[in-house]
């Protein structure tokens, strides 16, 4: 393995024919790379495996618990209300 790769003429997979298809086939899921404290990634594989699931599912199921149930506080909605009644 190198110590340096040259990435200035790299390409992203949506100019990539093949890639691009796989990426449009991949049934609205999107690749990204996040980091994650140590104990937390270990905490979903332990959970995920008990489970018999993938820790990458949980770890979205999880998010999609989360964004589903937020509320939204009083100072936002006191904003948006000035916002829309705000005159024209």
């Amino acid at each position: 393995m190198r110590k340096e790769y040259d990435l200035s003429k790299a390409k992203r997979a949506k100019a990539v024919p093949h890639l691009a298809k796989l990426q449009t086939e991949s049934k609205g899921k999107t690749r990204i790379t996040i980091m994650l404290d140590s104990d937390v990634l270990t905490t979903y594989r332990a959970k995920a495996d008990k489970e018999g699931l993938g820790y990458q599912t949980l770890i979205n199921q999880t998010l999609r618990k989360a964004t589903a149930s937020q509320q939204i506080d009083e100072a936002t909605l006191r904003r948006v209300i000035r916002e829309e009644l705000k005159p024209g």
